[in-house]
């Protein structure tokens, strides 16, 4: 029998993924998805076996979603088998520097979001404010400008009938609008289907270190229009964060040390989450472990010990890479250059979910040295049996395409089937679908109704981010909720902190810092 599904759960579900006739009732059943899911993704086996056992796939697929072990990301559930069979959570699209290349970046994103994709943009390659545009001898408007005209685009298409579109914005610190850019979110009422990060690189660390200047450099020309203090431009953006939860921080230098094929360019921004790099034109194709489903009773009978299963883990880890892979061929993207890239890196990304569920099973505070070893200890797993299994793959596959020149070709490494394996995604609506804790998130409301986060809470954050970082190809998705008391220093050393312990970016979300958001709580925040 497939795993009970919640209230909550089939709220959401019937609302958004089961099929609807066209007057809108729901005319599927949560089961009845798993199944439709499990057969079209099955269907990718034939491309490499012409005898291939279709009906036996299907049922492994079927039993770890039915069973609420692992979900792949929401369009692959809304999506797969029906007409639309768009699979791809996220794009990134180039911003390049011509009029007419900008609107044709608004019409693809466009096309994205209503097959029920999200868009993530770098707007670095974008002249300033005020630089001048020779073709016409008049002035450029700057890259904030073209933002706001990406974020109407998207207010007035709804994502598939869907979902709305999520975006992300990013600009590089060298920017000569970074400033602009940094405060555009003062009026709440500006780019709100954007999330905004700085991409900061280590030279510009170093700089706020050292108390050392800044060049501010013309994408257009490289030449320095100005110079500004490292660490005045830092304090700029930790008092926005402060203010109203953005900028986050992309630490570009580090992205790209583990950019897996560095010959075909280099990652300038993410999806709308944070938690997947991405080259021009490539999609997200995630996928997370039900990690309070991996918890078994232990061998100690008195008191009750509970410990992690990893056999049926590692059977699920193996299962699921098998699934992602069959996405990426079973996909209908959106644009031709997404589907060619995607299919050349072969790009998927698996996590996990329930984490702060496991610790609760297992009797482990999240605030504790044993969280932090456990996260390890899970990632490291689960990176290990991921990259197995697309090696596995890879063996009866073939590696993926653009394999020649990658970092793991270059280097001797592992002959994979995927230029990534593992991302650890936020989950918000497939925690509500699988019942469970998001990410690796604590419990929201246990948490912050009991205190006020201290100095050692906010380093915790941190640190677990980075054990999990630490075993993840691509990014880490985790917003970093900060007491409605937290001061400007302490967003200062959330920041710094992040960069020193080897994490690709951060978010942060100081309470009621703005009028609407998506979690509260009762007592003090």
């Amino acid at each position: 029998m497939p795993a009970k599904i919640s209230d909550n759960a089939l709220v959401v579900l019937k609302g958004r993924y089961l099929k609807k006739d066209l007057e809108g009732n729901v005319i599927e059943t949560p089961d009845e998805m798993f199944r439709r899911v499990a057969r079209n993704l099955a269907q990718a086996d034939r491309l490499y076996d012409p005898k291939a056992d279709i009906p036996a796939s299907e049922e492994e697929f079927y039993k770890i979603m039915s069973d609420l072990l692992f979900l792949p990301n929401s369009p692959t559930l809304m999506n797969a088998g029906r007409d639309l069979q768009q699979l791809a959570a996220c794009f990134v699209l180039p911003v390049e520097d011509s009029l007419e290349d900008i609107f044709e970046t608004v019409k693809n994103s466009a096309l994205i979001h209503q097959s029920g994709g999200g868009t993530g943009f770098s707007f670095s390659r974008l002249r300033p404010k005020n630089d001048r545009v020779m073709s016409t001898k008049g002035v450029a408007s700057g890259p904030v400008s073209f933002m706001k005209i990406f974020n109407m685009a998207t207010d007035v298409i709804k994502q598939g009938g869907t979902r709305r579109g999520a975006n992300m914005a990013v600009l590089r610190v060298d920017h000569p609008d970074i400033e602009e850019f940094i405060w555009i979110k003062r009026d709440q009422k500006e780019l709100t289907n954007f999330n905004l990060s700085v991409a900061v690189t280590d030279r510009f660390m170093e700089g706020v270190e050292s108390d050392s200047e800044l060049e501010l450099i013309n994408p257009r020309d490289r030449t320095a229009v100005r110079r500004i203090s490292a660490r005045d431009l830092f304090n700029e953006i930790i008092e926005a964060a402060w203010e109203s939860g953005e900028p986050g921080l992309l630490f570009l230098d580090r992205i790209n040390r583990d950019n897996p094929t560095p010959k075909l360019g280099e990652i300038e921004t993410t999806n709308p989450c944070g938690e997947q790099p991405l080259l021009p034109y490539e999609a997200c194709n995630l996928g997370s472990i039900n990690l309070a489903k991996m918890v078994r009773m232990g061998e100690v009978t008195s008191p009750i010990h509970y410990d992690i299963d990893w056999e049926k883990l590692e059977k699920t880890i193996r299962t699921s890479v098998r699934l992602l892979d069959n996405v990426i061929d079973m996909n209908r993207y959106p644009l031709p250059q997404t589907e060619a890239i995607c299919k050349g890196n072969r790009k998927i990304g698996l996590g996990v979910m329930g984490f702060a569920d496991m610790l609760v099973k297992m009797g482990i505070s999240y605030d504790s040295e044993e969280a932090l070893d456990t996260a390890e200890r899970v990632m490291v797993f689960v990176k290990e049996k991921a990259w197995e299994a697309s090696a596995g793959l890879a063996s009866i596959r073939g590696t993926f395409p653009n394999f020649k020149g990658s970092i793991y070709d270059e280097s001797g490494g592992p002959r994979l089937r995927n230029s990534t394996v593992t991302t650890v995604a936020p989950t918000g609506t497939l925690s509500i679908i699988a019942d469970c804790s998001s990410g690796i998130e604590p419990l929201y409301a246990l948490r912050y109704t009991r205190r006020v986060m201290d100095d050692i809470e906010l380093g915790q954050h941190i640190n677990m981010q980075a054990a999990f970082q630490k075993y993840t190809d691509n990014a880490v998705s985790k917003t970093i909720n900060l007491p409605r008391l937290a001061t400007k220093e302490d967003v200062r050393e959330a920041y710094l902190l992040a960069f020193k312990t080897g994490c690709k970016g951060i978010t942060l979300y100081r309470y009621g810092s703005r009028e609407k958001q998506v979690l509260a709580c009762k007592g003090i925040c």
